[in-house]
C-alpha cells in the first residue's frame, strides 16, 4: 500500500503562485531540484490537476538541452502512471496518463491502498480536495524565501490539519523542505 503524498513549492507566505499566476520566483536551483528528484523517486502515479498538468507536461519531452538533473526528473515523470481531473481539456496528450473528469475520494482510496508506489497530488485545488477528504497522509513543502502577497495559496482556507514534522532540511540558497505527517 502506497500513501497519499502532497508536495508543493510555496512562497514563504503559502503561495503556489503569485495574483498573475507568476511562479517563475519557485524553480528549484540545480540543488533543490536534486532533492526533489530524490522525493519523487518513490512516486509511481501522479494525480494532477488541469493546470498542473498543463505545466507538468512540459518533462514527457523537455528541451534537448536539458542538464543532468532535469533529464532525472523528466525519466521520473514519464515512468510514473498520471491521472488528470479536468472538465475542460478533451484529451491528454502524455504517455501512461488518463483523463478523469470528477474527483471521488472513494475511488482515489482505493487507488492508494492498490498502489506498490507512492501516489502523489499535485495542483492546489486538486490537492484541496484530497486533503478536505482526508486522503493525503503527508505534506512536503519546499518553502521559497520570498512572500508574493497574495494569489493561488498552497493550503485550502479555512482547513484544520493537525501534524506531525517528520523531517526538515535547509539549503543553501535559503529554501526550506518540511516534511508533515497527519496525525
Amino acid at each position: 500500500m502506497g500513501s497519499l503524498v502532497y508536495t508543493a513549492i510555496t512562497s514563504l507566505d503559502g503561495y503556489i503562485a503569485d495574483e498573475k499566476g507568476n511562479f517563475d520566483w519557485a524553480a528549484p536551483d540545480e540543488e533543490v531540484h536534486a532533492f526533489v528528484n530524490d522525493l519523487e523517486r518513490p512516486a509511481g502515479t501522479y494525480l494532477l490537476g488541469r493546470r498542473m498538468y498543463e505545466v507538468m507536461s512540459y518533462w514527457d519531452a523537455p528541451d534537448a538541452d536539458a542538464g543532468d538533473i532535469e533529464r532525472d526528473f523528466a525519466e521520473l515523470w514519464q515512468a510514473a502512471e498520471k491521472v488528470v481531473y479536468s472538465t475542460t481539456i478533451p484529451e491528454v496528450t502524455t504517455r501512461r496518463t488518463r483523463l478523469e473528469r470528477s474527483f471521488d475520494p472513494s475511488v482515489v482510496r482505493q487507488l492508494v491502498a492498490a498502489a506498490e508506489a507512492d501516489v502523489t497530488v499535485g495542483g492546489a485545488d486538486l490537492a484541496g480536495q484530497a486533503l478536505r477528504a482526508g486522503l493525503v497522509d503527508e505534506v512536503r513543502l519546499i518553502v521559497t524565501p520570498v512572500v508574493v502577497g497574495g494569489g493561488t495559496a498552497a493550503l485550502p482556507p479555512g482547513l484544520r490539519l493537525d501534524l506531525a514534522l517528520l523531517d526538515e532540511r535547509r539549503f543553501g540558497n535559503g529554501v526550506v523542505y518540511l516534511r508533515y505527517a497527519r496525525r
